[in-house]
Formats: C-alpha cells, sequence, structure tokens
C-alpha cells in the first residue's frame, strides 16, 4: 500500500501532531508499507530525503501567514503523486484544499487533531469551504469521542468519523520507584502556548508553599511566563528546563510525584503528555474542555479534573495530592489505562483499519 501523509511541517519540528505523524509513517515503512511524507520546508527549496524508510518531502515554502505555509510548490509535489491513500493532517487548510480539489489516492482519510480556535476571523471565510471538505473525506479520524460531540465541525459529519486514540510507547515510559520525601513535585511538559494554561499554574502554585514545579519545553510564552513566576516570587520552587532530548524525557517523569496540564482552550485537543504521564504512574490534573483530556483521565479515578483558568479549583486538587496512597492508586490505574487503551499497537492497528474500510468501501464504489 502507498500511504501519503499531508501536513504542514515533519521532524525536525517539535510538535505534537508532527511527532505523531513521524511515529505512524516510520512503523507503517517498517510494515513493509510505501509511505511518503509531503509538508513544507522552511526555506524556498523543495528537498527529498529518506528518514528511517520514510520518503520526505519538504515542499519550499514562499511565506508563512497564521501559522499556516503558502506553498506553491505543496500542491504540484501532491499532484505528481498516486497513493493508495491520501491521510490528511488537519488543521491546514493548504493540505485540506490541496487534497480535494486534486483528488489525489485512491481513498481519502483526514485525522482531525483540534479545530481551529484562535483565527477566528479567518476561520469565517473557510468555513463553507471547510464543511464541503470533511463531508467529501472517505473518513475521518477523530483522537477521542469527547471531540466528536463537542467540535462544531464534526458533530455534522459524525457518521463518517471512526474514533482512533493516540498511543505511547510502554516501554519507554515506566513507572519507578518513589522515595518517601517532603514537598510535592509538580511536573508539565509540553510547548509552551498561549492554551497550555501555565500562568493559571503558576497562580496556583502561590497557595501551594509545599510544591515545586518543574516544566520541561519551550516555546513563545516562555519569556511571559518566567516573568510571572519571578513577579510571584517563585523563582526558587519553579524551574525551567526547556526542550529535553526524547531518551532523556521519560526520567523527567519518574522524578515527579504529578502531572499537571492546566490547558485552557480546545486547541489542547487530547494531550498526549497525559498518556506519557500515565505510563510514568503519575496521577493526572487536567481540565475540562469538552476535548480528550477530561477523556483520558477519569476523575477521581486517574486523577483530577478542575475548570480551566480556576486557581482555586487547581490548587485544591494538586493539595489533594499530597496524600501519598492516593496518589500510588491513581498512579496504578493510570498506568493500567495506558496499557488497555493507549498503546502504540492499538494506535496503528487502529488506522490501519481504517485504511482497509475506506479502501473496501472505494474497490466497491468502483474507484
Amino acid at each position: 500500500m502507498h500511504i501519503l501523509h499531508l501536513y504542514k511541517d515533519y521532524f525536525p519540528v517539535l510538535g505534537g501532531i508532527e511527532n505523531h505523524i513521524r511515529v505512524l509513517a516510520e512503523a507503517q515503512a517498517a510494515a513493509g508499507h510505501s509511505v511518503t511524507v509531503l509538508v513544507c520546508d522552511p526555506s524556498r527549496h523543495t528537498r527529498h530525503e529518506v528518514l528511517n524508510g520514510v520518503c520526505v518531502i519538504k515542499a519550499g515554502r514562499l511565506t508563512t501567514r497564521a501559522s499556516m505555509p503558502i506553498s506553491l510548490a505543496q500542491p504540484w509535489e501532491l499532484w505528481r503523486q498516486r497513493p493508495d491513500i491520501l491521510h490528511v493532517h488537519s488543521p491546514y487548510p493548504l493540505g485540506e484544499i490541496s487534497g480535494w480539489l486534486l483528488r489525489r489516492g485512491a481513498a481519502t482519510v483526514i485525522t482531525h487533531h483540534s479545530d481551529v480556535v484562535r483565527q477566528r476571523s479567518w476561520l469565517r471565510l473557510y468555513a463553507p469551504l471547510l464543511r464541503r471538505i470533511l463531508c467529501a473525506a472517505d473518513r475521518i479520524i477523530a483522537t477521542s469521542p469527547r471531540y466528536i460531540e463537542t467540535s462544531p465541525w464534526l458533530r455534522p459529519v459524525a457518521h463518517k468519523c471512526t474514533v482512533v486514540p493516540l498511543g505511547v510507547d510502554i516501554r519507554q515510559f515506566t513507572p519507578s520507584q518513589k522515595q518517601a520525601r517532603n514537598g510535592l513535585r509538580l511536573l508539565f511538559v509540553g510547548r509552551l502556548r498561549y492554551y497550555k494554561g501555565l500562568d493559571t499554574l503558576l497562580q496556583a502554585l502561590v497557595q501551594l508553599p509545599d510544591a515545586e514545579l518543574t516544566i520541561v519545553g519551550d516555546g513563545p510564552m516562555r519569556a511571559s511566563w518566567e516573568t510571572l513566576a519571578r513577579s510571584l516570587r517563585l523563582d526558587h520552587k519553579v524551574h525551567f528546563v526547556g526542550d529535553v532530548p526524547d531518551a532523556e524525557l521519560p526520567e523527567w517523569y519518574r522524578q515527579a510525584d504529578v502531572f499537571v496540564l492546566p490547558a485552557n482552550a480546545r486547541a489542547e485537543a487530547f494531550g498526549t503528555v497525559l498518556l506519557e504521564a500515565m505510563a510514568s504512574g503519575l496521577p493526572c490534573v487536567t481540565t475540562e474542555l469538552g476535548t480528550g483530556t477530561s477523556w483520558i483521565v477519569q476523575h477521581g479515578v486517574t486523577g483530577l479534573v478542575v475548570p480551566p483558568n480556576d486557581v482555586a479549583a487547581l490548587s485544591a486538587a494538586l493539595a489533594q495530592l499530597r496524600d501519598r496512597t492516593l496518589r500510588d492508586a491513581m498512579g496504578r490505574a493510570g498506568r493500567a489505562r495506558v496499557e488497555q487503551d493507549f498503546t502504540l499497537t492499538r494506535m496503528i492497528q487502529g488506522v490501519d483499519a481504517v485504511y482497509q474500510d475506506v479502501l473496501r468501501e472505494a474497490a466497491s464504489r468502483g474507484r
């Protein structure tokens, strides 16, 4: 089978969608499929390379607007392809439009990773076209049932949607024996973007004198949040460590007591870091956004779910997890949940099942 993944960026660009595509593409190539990833290069030049068995085409871009590459080369490169499956990763309007207009592939699958949240004025113009694109897709993959229920874009095409949750490597992320110690070690991992809600977490930390917070990751909000931490006099208990190599990331989870993802917008559509934390045996505290965060974290079982932007509720939840017995019980439940529902194997098999279904349907229609 020839599979073509279409998106804007790929490794070494860091991001949840970029990492998901890389894991999926490399696993598909290892299974014997012919796999192409078509993205945009940071420069105006188009490059072809092979990375771990995956043919990667990075089409030259002219510029970037509203977080989207503008490229004439990418549609041209797409036109030259004849895949069995065109797998578009959304939100990415250029890719969605190109895939719809050019009709490449025997079948088109769209993974709807997230609604467009911030560019609302632009979205009003794009909305009618996006609805047509979603209706024309052979299948839409959603990463959680909650997102289908709450997305204004997915609800009208729910009959076309299949849930395939993201997964993590449970061999890489494993629990550790925690030593008895004073205080509470909190951990956040992720890109430092506005919707991650770290301002709420920093304010909640003021009310937790025995807690320390480690922030792993970098991004556009880092300087602002470092300034906020200083203004709240939290310098001694908040540690910004920046990006860390993938091989070192599991150890950061093992050193923590509680993982916190205090996101405040639907742009946090799933929360793979929650899976990494749960696989590592950590209880998780996250927020109710109507997305995958409160589906992954079962309130009172694998962690606690609080309203977004609520300093008092977040502080109270973290204070509740001073109880080591409760932390250990939630950590065990989280690990078991990941082992059952969120492994890489289940994710890869789920995507493959979607491919097989849509190809059978396409064949029955004589396409």
